[in-house]
């Protein structure tokens, strides 16, 4: 009986134990869907609470269960089970007893379970909830656990009196993995490098091992990309050695159908004028026989006419007869005199017709079995293959054609000049390579190539541009300025075109390897490079200039010294009532004026001041250079910034700070300025030789006087930017600076 219930509501008692039965409606009320409005709700309240009210009026036990038949027929019509006939009826029988759960039917029973038991405080609290509405107190036990099953049910918290639905247990899903296994390369979960048989594997995590993959799928996707294009390329040369060995042996079949029509053209003319010969022979034989036929006929008949003549006058009279006679004997005797050709004039033998056959012959031994090779395949230029006046240049066959020698070609590369030709130069050469020289460096050549035997030229490859090296470059050695951690070298590219770009080659000078290359600084774009080296050094500096053919030959050397700062006088800066030396270090101011017309103004030279820039690098850190000056002399000496303004005097603006000497009636005045302003500071030594420190790191200038180690004034400077050294001399004379020295211990406490 309970397994046909069961069957009734389609449920399969035979599901495994592993399986729960929930009803269909089994999560929370947010979670389902709205089936009960608001206003349902407080329409099946408010009839609940209506019927309370009668049952309180007095109402006997018939109407309260006629009211809850009602109310469970509203609820299932609210639910959408109006076609559950059977669930309803067994839901709602008046023949079924109320009272006690046992008496449900057997499809109804609960399953004792402790997870069931584990949710009877949830029971109790529906059943609280029940009594708020008004369920408590009315009708029978059996009737309130009723309401509370249909209160439960309407609610989504139906007991499981009434599962419908077999739903298999969820299983956990598997942990994710967060470590990669190098050894197994394989995710796997960290617990797992420490109890499983990955315990002694290398492992890595999991984003390292996820960038490390990628990196390699992008190494081989470029592997894969610059295969594909060398396959496309190798197919390309397979197209065109295909193409040209089919147009080869097109030409051969058409060079073979040309010298065998030709031949038979000659053996056909010869056949006709044989043939020719042969007839007229053979008509002048004919002739010859047939007119002897006709000659020795006509005398036959001749004979046989007299001999019938003679016959009969044979049978004449004897006077007829001697009359006949003597005219007969001198018919006959004329007859017999003339001379009768029996020789056959034309032998029946055939003369021996010899055919000449040399030209046959000749034709034959043209025709050729070996074709004209295919095009050559130039390759491209080799990188570093080439010299300032040589190339290498390398070519090949894809195809098994005799080839006796090959013609290279080239000239060089037109410019945009319309009009102008450029020449041609052929070598010829047996092997596949070349060696060009007496080339013109950093120049683009065309070269093409066609192979030859006996059968002629094969097309011309494709043209292939090769570049010869650069000319070295030309250091600039009077531009090189160094501290003692770089250098900045300048250079000249000595190449009428551009160039790739540069390399600077650093040797030390005390190294008794000084002919080898220490470093090397590559890709250098400009004709200008700033290099950091070690302080307290020698070095000789070489530069390359390189292209796509290779790099040059080493420039002339240049030597530089990482020992204090060195710079040279700016003779762009230069006012021009100074004269600035050879090698850039003293400044002269001669006695001469300059006309007005020199003392324009200008944004790179000084015009007002009689004054010099030096060239200082642009490197941050400490510079030290001493100024040789006379103790007479007015001078000017300090930094200023590359902008400061050259109409002005040094000193005058915030641009510039300077140590100013004026010397006046035996008396000495000494001004440290900047913007205008100078502190009270009076010096009782004049300096010889001031030394000058520029600290960028701590933003102060420093004076010195270098002949006795004292001090003598720094500012505090605000360096945004680089300055460069500046000298001024406000009266004829010179003044000497020593740089490249290194810096004296007495500096360095300020």
């Amino acid at each position: 009986m309970e397994e046909e219930s069961g069957k009734e509501l389609g449920l399969d008692r035979s599901t495994p134990k592993d399986f729960h039965f929930y009803h269909m409606d089994l999560y929370d009320s947010e979670d389902r869907l709205q089936l009960f409005s608001e206003e349902n709700t407080r329409m099946r309240k408010e009839v609940v609470q209506a019927e309370m009210a009668n049952e309180s009026r007095g109402a006997g036990d018939g109407k309260a269960q006629r009211d809850l038949q009602e109310e469970v027929d509203e609820l299932v019509h609210l639910y959408g089970l109006e076609d559950d006939h059977e669930l309803g009826d067994e839901f709602v029988d008046e023949n079924i007893p109320r009272t006690g759960v046992s008496e449900y039917p057997p499809y109804m029973m609960k399953r004792r379970d402790p997870a069931r038991e584990q949710r009877d405080w949830r029971l109790s609290g529906e059943a609280a909830e029940a009594e708020d509405l008004g369920f408590g107190g009315w009708g029978s036990a059996g009737q309130c656990q009723d309401l509370r099953e249909a209160y439960r049910y309407t609610h989504g918290r139906a007991s499981e009196e009434y599962e419908c639905y077999v739903i298999p247990e969820e299983e956990d899903e598997e942990e994710a993995a967060d470590v990669f296994c190098v050894t197994c390369k394989t995710p796997i979960r960290a617990f797992q490098k420490v109890f499983d048989e990955h315990k002694e594997h290398e492992v890595i995590p999991l984003n390292e091992a996820l960038e490390s993959a990628k990196d390699e799928i992008h190494k081989n996707m470029y592997k894969l990309e610059k295969q594909i294009i060398e396959m496309e390329n190798f197919a390309n040369h397979l197209e065109e050695v295909f193409i040209t060995v089919e147009e080869n042996f097109g030409k051969q079949e058409q060079n073979f159908e040309s010298h065998y029509n030709e031949i038979l053209e000659t053996l056909a003319q010869k056949y006709e004028e044989k043939i020719q010969a042969l007839g007229k022979k053979k008509k002048e034989k004919l002739e010859a026989l047939y007119g002897q036929l006709v000659s020795c006929g006509e005398n036959l008949d001749t004979c046989k006419e007299l001999m019938e003549t003679i016959e009969e006058m044979c049978h004449e009279e004897k006077v007829d007869f001697i009359k006949d006679a003597v005219a007969m004997a001198d018919r006959l005797g004329k007859f017999l005199k003339t001379k009768t050709d029996v020789e056959i004039s034309a032998q029946p033998e055939f003369e021996d017709q010899t055919l000449d056959f040399s030209d046959v012959e000749q034709l034959m031994g043209s025709i050729n079995t070996i074709p004209a090779p295919s095009a050559p395949v130039i390759n491209p230029q080799v990188p570093n293959s080439a010299t300032g006046s040589s190339v290498r240049v390398c070519w090949s066959l894809y195809s098994d054609d005799t080839v006796e020698s090959y013609q290279l070609s080239y000239r060089p590369v037109q410019d945009s000049s319309p009009g102008k030709d450029q020449a041609e130069f052929t070598v010829t050469v047996k092997e596949t390579y070349c060696s060009v020289t007496n080339l013109v460096p950093n120049t683009q050549y065309e070269f093409w190539v066609t192979a030859h035997n006996r059968a002629g030229p094969s097309p011309s490859s494709e043209c292939a541009v090769y570049m010869t090296a650069p000319s070295p470059p030309i250091i600039k050695t009077k531009e090189i300025r160094s501290c003692e951690e770089a250098v900045l070298i300048c250079w000249e590219s000595g190449n009428l075109n551009p160039v790739d770009s540069y390399t600077v080659e650093l040797t030390q000078a005390e190294s008794p390897e000084a002919s080898g290359v220490t470093e090397s600084v590559v890709g250098i774009p400009t004709c200008e490079s700033m290099v950091q080296l070690q302080p307290g050094r020698s070095y000789i500096i070489y530069v390359r200039a390189l292209n796509m053919g290779g790099p040059s030959v080493r420039s002339e050397p240049a030597t530089v010294h990482t020992i204090g700062s060195y710079f040279r006088l700016n003779k762009d800066t230069c006012h021009p009532r100074l004269t600035i030396s050879e090698d850039g270090l003293t400044a002269v101011r001669s006695e001469r004026r300059t006309p007005a017309r020199e003392l324009s103004p200008s944004d790179t030279r000084f015009t007002r001041c009689v004054a010099v820039m030096g060239n200082l690098i642009p490197v941050r850190g400490h510079h030290y250079w001493e100024v040789e000056v006379d103790e007479h002399l007015d001078y000017t000496v300090g930094v200023a910034f590359e902008d400061v303004p050259k109409q002005e005097d040094l000193g005058a603006n915030c641009l510039s700070w300077c140590m100013r000497h004026t010397f006046a009636s035996s008396r000495h005045k000494y001004e440290f300025l900047h913007n205008r302003t100078t502190p009270d500071i009076r010096i009782t030594v004049p300096p010889k030789k001031i030394g000058i420190l520029l600290d960028y790191e701590n933003s102060k200038l420093s004076f010195f006087n270098a002949d006795l180690s004292q001090h003598l004034y720094t500012f505090s400077c605000q360096l945004h930017e680089f300055v460069h050294p500046c000298f001024s001399l406000e009266k004829p004379g010179c003044l000497k600076v020593h740089n490249g020295i290194s810096m004296p211990k007495h500096v360095t406490f300020y």
